[in-house]
């Protein structure tokens, strides 16, 4: 943990540079297809309304960019001036959207819009003026949250930013529950193991238990206090249970919500709850190594698990909607936050 009144504004930096680098992987995926039109970059600019366009689409592209017009406000507040943060936060904001519109030029998939820069603009401004209004009291609660809640480990705002990224993990239907890491469809790999009923069931149990042992464990790191953790821990994990029903129910098919809630995945919950039950107790050395072999061996796991039917036909039906893009930057998020977490983990270990 950071000396006092710097954690706040170390943990919106983190979470500004976090959630900029989503919005450029959003916005430019799949990232192929690149050619150019001979139309200028800045051609959008002069364009009329667009001819296609919904009432979601604008409310995406404004609602998209408030956090990071927030977080970039909160960031920078300490430079010199009243309005000078929330000014940079929405030239920023505005300049991200246009270099991003601009490259969109180049990419078939995509389609520049003044639109689509103007809406992003005030989501920019919108969560810069919501930081400007309420970015005291949010620093003051995040003080005292601090010294209460957090555990003084080193770089406790860095963890914080990887679990809330975390959260993005569920939100995939093709990912087994919790599962992260899976590096083939990047490397144009296949599963090692063929898909039978009976050992996918103890696959996906142990991908489930070791993704939420490893989860659970980083939290408790972050925890000040025992009794504390035995309640946040289960809550965190939960609220990621809730991420994932939603999320099936939104994207997919309402009756499908607790489709995740398989054999597999309820065995992988109830072992990682003993587990956790006992390992929150242990000092932090052993919970810190157990953090991070759990999380290798999930990664190892996932990456030789068979193809999951159901994900497969879960992934088809979400493709048939607005989240074509949505879900590469989920499927992003879950490639490669164990391999973000794993050096947070060592660099925590090695300052103990």
């Amino acid at each position: 943990m950071t000396e006092h009144g710097r954690g706040p504004i170390l943990l919106a930096r983190y979470l500004a540079l976090a959630w900029c680098g989503l919005v450029i992987y959003g916005s430019l995926h799949p990232f192929s297809g690149w050619r150019d039109t001979g139309v200028s970059p800045f051609a959008f600019l002069e364009g009329g309304w667009p001819r296609y366009w919904t009432v979601f689409d604008l409310v995406t592209n404004v609602a998209v960019y408030v956090p990071l017009g927030f977080f970039l406000t909160l960031a920078i507040s300490r430079v010199p001036g009243r309005y000078t943060a929330p000014i940079l936060a929405v030239l920023f904001a505005g300049g991200v959207s246009f270099g991003l519109e601009s490259l969109q030029t180049w990419l078939p998939s995509r389609v520049p819009s003044n639109l689509d820069l103007a809406c992003n603009t005030l989501g920019g401004l919108g969560g810069a003026l919501w930081a400007q209004v309420v970015g005291p009291r949010v620093f003051a609660r995040i003080a005292a949250l601090e010294h209460r809640l957090i555990a003084p480990v080193p770089h406790a705002e860095l963890g914080l930013t990887l679990l809330g990224i975390w959260l993005l993990v569920p939100l995939s239907p093709e990912t087994l529950l919790f599962g992260a890491g899976d590096l083939r469809q990047a490397l144009g790999l296949s599963g090692a193991v063929p898909f039978v009923a009976e050992s996918f069931v103890v696959i996906e149990a142990s991908i489930t238990a070791l993704n939420a042992i490893a989860v659970g464990l980083i939290v408790r790191l972050l925890t000040a206090r025992l009794l504390w953790a035995y309640v946040v821990v289960p809550l965190f994990l939960l609220l990621g249970l809730v991420v994932r029903t939603l999320a099936t129910a939104i994207l997919v098919n309402p009756g499908e919500a607790l489709a995740w809630l398989t054999p597999g995945a309820e065995m992988g919950l109830l072992i990682a709850g003993l587990f956790l039950a006992v390992a929150i107790a242990l000092p932090a050395t052993p919970r810190l190594m157990f953090a991070a072999l759990a999380l290798m061996a999930g990664c190892v796991l996932v990456n030789l698990a068979p193809p999951n039917p159901y994900s497969v036909a879960a992934l088809a039906t979400w493709r048939q909607g607005h989240f074509l893009n949505f879900n590469g930057l989920t499927r992003l998020v879950a490639t490669l936050w164990p391999f973000l977490t794993l050096p947070f983990l060592l660099l925590t270990t090695r300052r103990n």
